[in-house]
């Protein structure tokens, strides 16, 4: 298989994978602006429910993950993401004809379904064609062109607000994922041969579920990943109460969201070109210790300040925070992969799914104490950092040390 594909040029195909992966990423937070009038509009019971519009699509997306990738492996990369594609866009159609609550939870959780698809898939497609720190090189390089999204996201959401109810946003959605999904179809050829396809069957899916569980790196650093997304995931669901509720800043938490998002780009940008000269693990082991202390030291600047710091301080804080995760993503998920080549759509459903279900219940759950405050998402970050650290410790014990090559 050669570096790319015949039709796509490199750079074309990071952008196409880039924007395949993001819908994730577009499902979720060009949503946050419209959270409080989605909420009030169907009638949700309690403040905290908005957050479950958020939840509903990781759900999917880690029951999703499970599916496709096995399928991938069976009947090609391009057939599996045509199928989440399909499911994605009827997600929005219910969504955009919701009356209550439920019947928006059901389309946002068909959503998450839906995008697993070209989440997972996407990564065995880049597995199909590289390895090692090739392959972080460009999981970091598409991260780059995927952070686009969160960062615009937001204002896109806002700026449909302006001039329309909340039900125009998942029209765009619908629209932005039928162009994506022609793009594809278009331009991207198969990258799993016929020769190198596997009947689907739940005893194969069992298998590599045990295989990546008994493998330490692949389970470590999928538990390492899980760990560093919870904490995330419990900032993304409670952002839009965080900076309008608490902090006032109305239509300018698109702004604030974006400049944000802005660091994890950054640092992924910086991974792609650090990777290659000092190794992924102690580019990430370094990133890990200082997201902990920073976090543990900030924990105890919040607790003084009653739980409401200044808002040049917090964000500060997240900048530096994100910067850290933005040299995690790429970097736990290639390290993750790397042994399993020999099955890789099946592994990456296994990683994916894993590491989402771990994120979508502690993220969650850190999400609904939210209590006008910010100390319970500082906190989780200080604690599941050091749980982080100390499962990247028992991951890397028996093999190669972290100021190794990697």
């Amino acid at each position: 298989m050669s570096a790319t594909s015949k039709k796509l040029g490199f750079v074309e195909q990071i952008i196409l994978l880039a924007f395949m992966i993001s819908m994730v990423a577009l499902a979720i937070d060009v949503m946050l602006p419209a959270l409080f009038d989605i909420s009030r509009d169907l009638q949700a019971e309690n403040p905290n429910d908005r957050q479950y519009v958020i939840a509903a699509v990781f759900l999917g997306l880690a029951i999703g993950q499970l599916f496709y990738g096995p399928l991938s492996d069976s009947i090609g990369r391009k057939p599996a993401i045509y199928m989440g594609f399909g499911l994605f866009l009827i997600g929005c159609l219910l969504s955009i004809f919701a009356q209550n609550f439920t019947i928006m939870l059901a389309g946002r959780l068909l959503q998450g379904l839906g995008v697993a698809s070209p989440r997972i898939v996407s990564l065995a497609l880049i597995r199909d064609q590289y390895q090692g720190r090739e392959m972080a090189r460009f999981v970091s390089l598409v991260m780059t062109v995927f952070i686009l999204v969160p960062v615009l996201a937001p204002a896109l959401g806002q700026l449909i607000l302006y001039f329309a109810e909340w039900r125009m946003i998942f029209v765009a959605l619908f629209v932005l994922g039928l162009a994506t999904l022609i793009w594809f179809g278009l331009r991207q050829e198969e990258t799993l041969a016929l020769e190198h396809r596997a009947p689907l069957s739940l005893k194969r899916i069992w298998q590599a579920v045990k295989e990546v569980v008994r493998t330490r790196a692949a389970f470590g650093f999928t538990m390492v990943g899980g760990f560093i997304f919870s904490a995330f995931l419990g900032y993304l669901t409670m952002s839009q109460q965080i900076f309008q509720d608490q902090y006032g800043v109305g239509d300018m938490f698109a702004v604030y969201f974006g400049v944000l998002a802005l660091a994890l780009g950054t640092a992924s940008f910086v991974n792609a070109r650090l990777v290659m000269r000092f190794g992924m693990r102690k580019l990430s082991y370094h990133a890990l210790v200082a997201l902990t202390v920073l976090s543990m030291l900030f924990m105890v600047y919040t607790y003084l300040w009653n739980g409401q710091p200044p808002l040049w301080a917090l964000v500060s804080f997240f900048m530096v925070i994100f910067f850290c995760i933005g040299i995690l993503f790429g970097n736990f998920n290639a390290m993750a992969m790397e042994p399993l080549g020999h099955i890789a759509g099946v592994a990456a459903a296994v990683i994916g799914s894993i590491t989402t279900f771990v994120s979508m219940g502690l993220g969650t759950v850190i999400a609904q104490l939210y209590d006008g405050t910010v100390l319970p998402l500082v906190a989780s970050f200080a604690v599941l950092g050091a749980l982080s650290l100390a499962a990247m410790a028992w991951t890397v014990r028996t093999s190669q040390t972290v100021t190794g090559s990697g």
